[in-house]
């Protein structure tokens, strides 16, 4: 109490008499304080504290060395944006802290400003908190520590069965054959509606990577960036599953990696840095693999490339805030450039939304028909009309070839075939009925005749066999069982060439996956992270994006480099 005692007395003694100890003569140019007129301060206060010469002289110099270390925080904070704050520690708990600080960093202790505890969720100038701001550090008691990690165990906890859950709902959907009228499925298409034809392994992996995704962004949208980032690498582990080909037809992929990037940057990782630049570089190649050098392949599928330009906007805008962190000004000012000239063109007007949305079109409708029209109000409600119309052709499409596979189906079960057998017959077949029906009958020959060598007394095993070294000839083999008394030597089956199908089995389950009340739950909780509009991952409102655009030019007017 004396020492801060002793301060405060001084600062109020210089400050009457208006002395700046940071200033010549008492700190030159280098910092370096000026001895001889502390000395002679320290002599005229000290009589008047009743304190030794020396001590006067070390506290003066201590207030000098604060005010200069406050003149420098200023300084940094004016150029760079950067704050420093002076933290109040309790005498008898330092060493706590600094023990509870190597153990879990500052997470654990509680900041005090004004009398209001600051929140980790917010930003501390959204709090009141500015420069040389003076707070107290409480430590958080054992009970409060334990219920905070209590709390993060249970946020991990939650994360994980909120993948899992999302993960088994579209492995569910992956699986499903279309054979159940009434249970959704899922179809990998292209732009025009048409099935694409990928093995059944990728096909799955494809859906998973999309559905993770699709639960990612749909997590995006609340702003729960940790959660959502879970998901999204979640997905883009599946994604690697997929060939190089498939992926550089489509924007999926490289859609993905700039929300990787965006959460990163929503979540100040700097720690993932260099992850996040090698993810926007593979992103660039992608969409120029996918839309074309010059965006040709987009325009010549789509017929404009207005509503794409807002990916390109959000990835010119991410390598500049990269290039910014890693000192490169003259780069981020070159992409920032980027960013504003296709910001212009993207910011809509605001009385054309609403002449659109009067006509009876829905938000995202309008914004998207005006990119896509780089602005032009008629010809905006023209395309909108139009892709509203190739939607409802696309559904009446989609519901008539259902309703004939259910027909196709239906007609193949009546000739005694399952219904999943049925359906796996009509996949293979490509949809061709003629062919589906040969199909069916060769998977259901070839299990009759297995079932001829088992009412003979044969083994199934030993008798699916003897078909596989025959070639199917059920006379010999019959003649190769009869001669080996039934069963065959390991010599033999080792020249048993792989089964190309698998024979059906004479039972099915009563109850499948498909049917299965917790299995419709899964899949509709999944489905309803599904947008119904295919292009929503493009109705961006730019207002994040506008935000960090005004605060790159901040950063940039400035001339100084630090990290965001």
């Amino acid at each position: 109490m004396a020492e801060q005692n002793m301060e405060a007395k001084l600062k109020s003694w210089l400050k009457q008499e208006k002395i700046q100890l940071w200033n010549p003569p008492y700190t030159d140019e280098d910092n370096v304080p000026g001895q001889q007129h502390l000395q002679d301060l320290a002599e005229r206060y000290a009589p008047l504290l009743c304190l030794p010469l020396a001590e006067v002289v070390g506290a003066l110099d201590a207030i000098r060395l604060q005010a200069v270390n406050r003149g420098k925080g200023n300084k940094t904070f004016r150029e760079t944006n950067v704050a420093t704050l002076e933290l109040l520690l309790p005498r008898d708990s330092k060493k706590v802290e600094t023990q509870r600080h190597k153990e879990y960093g500052l997470k654990y202790i509680k900041l005090i400003l004004n009398g209001k505890t600051l929140s980790v969720d917010q930003r501390l100038d959204e709090q009141g908190v500015k420069n040389h701001s003076k707070m107290m550090v409480l430590k958080v008691s054992d009970t409060e520590l334990k219920q905070q990690l209590s709390e993060e165990e249970e946020k991990t906890k939650n994360q994980n069965e909120s993948i899992q859950r999302t993960q088994k709902g579209f492995q569910i959907l992956s699986e499903r054959d279309g054979s159940e009228d009434t249970s959704p499925f899922l179809e990998i298409a292209d732009q025009r509606g048409n099935p694409l034809k990928i093995p059944h392994e990728e096909k799955k992996a494809l859906i998973l990577a999309m559905g993770l995704h699709e639960k990612g962004r749909s997590l995006m949208k609340k702003k729960q960036f940790d959660n959502a980032l879970c998901h999204l690498l979640q997905a883009d582990q599946q994604f690697s599953k997929c060939g190089s080909a498939l992926l550089s037809s489509v924007d999926n992929f490289a859609v993905l990696q700039l929300d990787i990037v965006w959460c990163y940057r929503a979540l100040e990782a700097l720690s993932c840095l260099e992850d996040g630049k090698s993810r926007l570089q593979r992103a660039e190649d992608c969409f120029l693999q996918c839309y074309g050098e010059q965006q040709q392949r987009l325009l010549m599928i789509k017929g404009n490339t207005g509503r794409e330009e807002v990916l390109f906007l959000r990835l010119y805008l991410l390598q500049s805030l990269l290039s910014y962190i890693e000192g490169n000004d003259a780069q981020a000012r070159h992409q920032l450039s980027k960013v504003e000239s296709l910001y212009s063109r993207l910011c809509l007007d605001s009385e054309k939304m609403s002449q659109l949305m009067v006509l009876g079109f829905t938000e995202r409708e309008a914004r998207l028909g005006l990119r896509a029209c780089q602005g032009d109000l008629e010809e905006a409600a023209i395309h909108i009309s139009n892709q509203r119309q190739e939607r409802e052709e696309l559904k009446q499409r989609e519901r008539q070839k259902r309703s004939r596979r259910m027909e196709v189906i239906s007609t193949l079960t009546e000739l005694g075939f399952s219904r999943r057998d049925a359906a796996r017959a009509l996949q293979l077949a490509d949809g061709d009925v003629d062919k589906a029906y040969a199909v069916s009958v060769s998977n259901q020959t070839s299990a009759c005749v297995s079932v001829q060598l088992l009412y003979l007394g044969f083994e199934r095993d030993v008798s699916e066999a003897a078909l596989r070294l025959t070639a199917g000839d059920v006379q010999s083999a019959t003649q190769l069982l009869l001669d080996n008394q039934g069963v065959l030597s390991p010599e033999l089956l080792s020249e048993s060439p792989p089964s190309t199908s698998s024979s059906p089995s004479s039972e099915e389950p009563s109850t499948s996956s498909s049917t299965s009340t917790e299995d419709n739950e899964l899949v509709n909780e999944v489905l309803e992270d599904i947008s119904r509009h295919e292009e929503d991952y493009l109705d961006l409102t730019l207002e994040e994006e506008s935000q960090l655009i005004q605060t790159m030019k901040t950063y940039l007017s400035r001339g100084h480099t630090h990290t965001v």
